[in-house]
């Protein structure tokens, strides 16, 4: 499942955050990349634990708890620490599957990565090139979207960045752990939590029915969910 989420940061924390990277320091992209993606890695990336990591970290997490999209779409038990990169002309990242497993720096901690999601910080006039492509049941999706605005989708599928030909690409990216380990069970208890929203929109106040569906939701929940 493939979800675009608007303003995970609004427009002038997007701003920051770029303005902020723009003066950064960066290193080779592949210091986080598995054996099989360092080969068609070409990227760079802020090196984890400095400082303005890990406060533009804190901004994009706090942006994620904010939006009830994300939560509804990811249903999140653990966020791996936002990774910032960048795309210079002729930089690109091949075809690849993320690793499904996850070591959080400094600590013995790791995450199963179920869900990526790319938060994207330039504006898209600002560069050419540089779309997501993800490969799924219905062919190629290709995300390029507005600064602020995030994609999510299962770390299962085969993905690539296309190369940027003009101007740069900045983006945060991370993983999740789900509370709902199979994609096709987030997908199920997503639409359902959507259709829930859309009836109790239209029907009177008191309406049993979207009491109904909401146990439904909450027993599936119960049933397929891991929190340990």
């Amino acid at each position: 499942m493939l979800v675009e989420i608007a303003d995970i940061l609004t427009p002038g924390e997007a701003a920051r955050a770029h303005a902020a990277l723009a003066a950064a320091p960066w290193i080779d992209g592949r210091a986080t990349a598995g054996h099989q993606s360092a080969a068609v890695k070409h990227n760079l990336q802020i090196e984890e634990g400095t400082r303005l990591h890990q406060e533009l970290g804190d901004l994009v997490l706090g942006g994620l708890g904010r939006s009830a999209l994300f939560i509804a779409a990811v249903l999140p038990f653990r966020v791996f620490p936002p990774l910032f990169n960048r795309y210079d002309p002729g930089m690109n990242f091949g075809a690849h599957v993320d690793n499904a497993i996850r070591q959080i720096r400094g600590t013995p901690h790791r995450i199963r990565t179920d869900v990526s999601c790319t938060l994207f910080l330039t504006p898209p006039e600002d560069y050419d090139g540089g779309e997501l492509v993800v490969q799924d049941t219905y062919g190629e999706q290709r995300v390029k979207l507005p600064a602020g605005h995030a994609v999510v989708y299962p770390a299962t599928s085969l993905h690539r960045v296309e190369p940027v030909t003009r101007g740069s690409r900045v983006s945060a990216f991370f993983w999740i752990q789900s509370m709902i380990r199979d994609d096709m069970q987030r997908r199920l208890l997503f639409d359902l939590d959507m259709a829930i929203n859309g009836v109790t929109a239209e029907l009177p106040p008191g309406h049993g029915g979207p009491v109904a569906l909401t146990g439904v939701y909450h027993n599936l929940l119960r049933q397929w969910a891991e929190v340990a």
